[in-house]
């Protein structure tokens, strides 16, 4: 299988899973009808301890899944919720890892060093919804 149908395939899986996703509800953000993202905020070190890495696993705004370590010292993308969550157990072996999953989207804000593959889907779909909302005005 070459890199561009593994790429072309990635691409068709974000875009059957965001096509299956329910509708958010708009939200009142100067009329663009996009969700904002999450702010992710520190743990209260009463509920987890500093001597376990904890990590937020969650959906962005595309769909795609999302780890980030609670202190945002690493994080990446991924197009399955088990691959996330098999990445926050690499990223704090050989030990374990507390697990956060918001409710709200929330956006990478480190450098992906999850999926690649999947990022540069996150781009073309980024793309895909400018036009898009564009082409709608």
């Amino acid at each position: 299988m070459t890199l561009q149908m593994c790429e072309e395939a990635a691409i068709a899986a974000i875009a059957i899973q965001a096509a299956h996703r329910p509708p958010r509800p708009p939200q009142a953000q100067a009329g663009s009808g996009i969700e904002p993202a999450a702010a992710l905020t520190p743990l209260d070190p009463e509920i987890v301890s500093a001597a376990i890495p904890a990590f937020f696993v969650g959906r962005n705004s595309a769909g795609l899944w999302v780890a980030r370590e609670a202190s945002g010292r690493i994080g990446g993308l991924f197009l399955f919720r088990s691959s996330a969550v098999d990445f926050a157990d690499r990223q704090s072996a050989p030990g374990k890892c507390a697990l956060v999953f918001p409710a709200e989207t929330f956006e990478l804000d480190t450098e992906n060093q999850g999926n690649p593959l999947v990022a540069l889907a996150a781009q073309w779909l980024d793309a895909v919804k400018r036009r898009a909302h564009v082409a709608a005005r």
